[in-house]
């Protein structure tokens, strides 16, 4: 009698009484649909302004060289550099990277990030509006769906990954994700095959997106036991073509994460440490979901992790009565233990027990799990929608409310990300001896122009982190950039002792060498470089360079072509091969290569003027001094163009 009378599927749900007409359901439907979509657009329309770049935008976005190469090439290496992905610090996953790519191809450079937000901001707006379409195919009511959707839409949690660049994987895999849910419910309540194959494959595009919506097989299953009430040896045998998929992109994921960047197993961390994160974030992640206040985008560890930190503790007793009273609430419902389970399935790949990075926590992290708890929500508000009017209007009024809140809360969160400097020192309020915060900070006031102020910063993530490789490095071009030379030296080569792999630290240590005049040990370091990092185009330039200025030209050269192979564009390299060819008498060649920097640089007088001393040296001297001529009408007081001038000028005369 229990189950007959706490029966709450969304089959019952659609034998509510429902007066209103198909035609006019599908109008309804539309029309919320603008609704909620165009309240979440203007909630997130500062993110479209804003500047700030974070964390590890720059491996996929700022030093990317296939983001900013848009090719077929590019798109090629993306998709099957699968065991070790060369641009980024960590698993495949190819849809995001091109996705970034074309962002790229409509921007034209890094300084515009207008076409990335955009793509980003269209693909929460569309994600909350998938998720109306799911929860009104699985409790049959539109006003309600339209409603959570829109509170989903505008909640501050979604914050991190509209406007961090590379959670462009999250929103991507979000969006496929929710369609697989979408054709899934469709395939529960219709039967259709076509819709269980698009569900098959929007899984596999989800998880080429971001891995983390691993789960969703299980989620599928968690659904057939509550709402839909189908769960059975059909409907778990109907989905082993998703759980293939799931264990060969579980191979992919670890083989890629561990080769090109780290995993940290639950083995390695110790069974307590793993129980106490478990806690700590079951209980955060429901806090931030339901009293989302204080938010930031980096949430270190707690220290001392253990039972004498007052929030470990918290939570531990907290984890404690939750598990027992979900148990408990079997005797009444489905609702609330499968809407749970929904959760942490959902974010079980980022809970925190596999470690791929140094946060306990994050926002991003919630962006898709949260739907469990919209579940028993959407059950709830179903519920009360088919009662009185009064309760219609009283539930309008309570998410009317809160959607209001969650507006002006989105509002307030997205200021801090106008641009990077602000959202690091936003982040320090909350987290001040967190390391990477000051050293990514002191890197950002360091490119601004404020090196003492960087300088700073880095001596401070050295004092939290004193082993920090990447932090030395930084602080050694800090020091560089103020003239300190030699302590910059020191900090490089202290960077190398703890990482000796580390190829930026041999590419700053090698231009500090070449500054001093140091050419043999500065080329043994580009050499260094380029072993850990072959296509590192700088490196390449300035080997090439410094193979020059030694008067190795046939080398200089082979490593300026390598160059230009990787960047054909490097205006800088195509001058310095001109130099080289033409040192060792192959002029056409160089001649060339000065008519592609002018053709990109027309203003460019010292070309000019080595490309007059060329056509000279070929004895045409009428086009020399057409070329020296061009150089004074851009610059009439260049003394050396006006010397060339007069002397091709007396040439020409002395052969006439």
């Amino acid at each position: 009698m229990t189950n007959s009378r706490n029966t709450s599927g969304a089959l019952q749900q659609r034998n509510c009484v429902d007066t209103e007409t198909i035609p006019s359901k599908v109008l309804t439907l539309i029309v919320l649909l603008f609704i909620v979509g165009a309240v979440v657009l203007a909630a997130h329309w500062p993110a479209l302004s804003a500047k700030a770049l974070m964390l590890d935008d720059d491996q996929y976005l700022v030093d990317n060289r296939l983001i900013q190469n848009p090719s077929w090439s590019s798109a090629k290496q993306f998709l099957t550099e699968v065991r070790k992905p060369s641009t980024v610090r960590g698993y495949y996953h190819p849809l995001a990277m091109l996705s970034l790519m074309l962002d790229y191809a409509l921007a034209g450079s890094i300084d515009n990030l207008t076409p990335f937000r955009c793509t980003s901001l269209c693909l929460h707006v569309a994600n909350s509006l998938l998720l109306v379409i799911f929860l009104h195919l699985l409790f049959g009511h539109i006003w309600p769906a339209a409603m959570l959707g829109l509170l989903y839409g505008l909640h501050p949690i979604t914050i991190e990954s509209v406007a961090w660049l590379s959670q462009r994987k999250t929103l991507l895999a979000a969006f496929f994700a929710l369609w697989c849910l979408i054709f899934y419910v469709r395939y529960a309540h219709k039967g259709s095959l076509w819709c269980l194959v698009v569900c098959v494959l929007m899984y596999a595009l989800s998880l080429l997106s971001k891995p983390s919506t691993i789960g969703i097989p299980i989620l599928l299953l968690i659904l057939d036991y509550w709402p839909l009430r189908r769960l059975s040896k059909k409907a778990i045998l109907e989905k082993v073509p998703l759980f293939i998929i799931a264990g060969i992109a579980a191979i992919v994921t670890f083989t890629s994460q561990s080769t090109a960047a780290s995993v940290t197993l639950p083995t390695e961390s110790g069974l307590i440490r793993v129980l106490l994160i478990f806690c700590h974030n079951i209980i955060f992640y429901l806090k931030t979901a339901v009293w989302p206040v204080n938010l930031s985008w980096y949430y270190p560890f707690p220290e001392p992790f253990n039972l004498s930190h007052p929030m470990v503790t918290f939570t531990v007793i907290g984890t404690c009565i939750l598990i027992p009273a979900l148990l408990i609430s079997l005797r009444w419902t489905r609702c609330l233990s499968a809407s749970w389970l929904f959760f942490f399935i959902a974010i079980f790949p980022t809970l925190g027990l596999i470690r791929f990075h140094p946060m306990i926590a994050a926002d991003r992290h919630m962006y898709l799990p949260v739907i469990g708890f919209l579940l028993p929500a959407g059950w709830l508000f179903s519920r009360l929608w088919t009662g009185r009017v009064t309760r219609q209007i009283v539930l309008i009024a309570v998410v009317a409310l809160l959607a209001v809140s969650e507006f002006v809360s989105t509002r307030h969160y997205l200021t801090f990300w106008r641009d990077t400097e602000t959202v690091y020192k936003y982040m320090l309020e909350f987290s001040p001896n967190v390391a990477t915060l000051h050293n990514n900070l002191g890197n950002v006031l360091k490119d601004s122009g404020k090196v003492e102020e960087a300088i700073q910063h880095f001596e401070r993530s050295l004092q939290l982190t004193p082993d920090s490789a990447e932090a030395h490095n930084n602080l050694g071009i800090a020091l560089n950039n103020l003239g300190r030379t030699d302590e910059a030296i020191e900090h490089y080569r202290k960077a190398l002792q703890l990482k000796p792999n580390l190829s930026a630290a041999h590419y700053n240590l090698a231009t500090a060498l070449a500054a001093q005049g140091k050419t043999d040990q500065a080329i043994a370091e580009y050499h260094k470089t380029l072993e850990l990092k072959s296509d590192d185009v700088d490196a390449l330039s300035n080997l090439a360079f410094a193979l020059a200025q030694q008067q190795n030209f046939d080398e200089a050269i082979e490593y300026y072509k390598k160059t230009l192979e990787l960047e054909p564009d490097n205006i800088i390299t195509h001058g310095r091969l001109g130099l080289a060819l033409a040192s060792i008498g192959k002029i056409d060649e160089a001649i060339e290569q000065f008519r592609i920097v002018l053709k990109a640089r027309p203003n460019d007088v010292e070309m000019y003027c080595n490309l007059g001393i060329l056509l000279e040296q070929q004895g045409k001297i009428d086009q020399a001094i057409n070329a020296y001529r061009k150089a004074l009408q851009i610059d009439p007081d260049d003394s050396r163009a006006r010397q060339l001038l007069e002397e091709a000028t007396l040439t020409k005369q002395k052969n006439h």
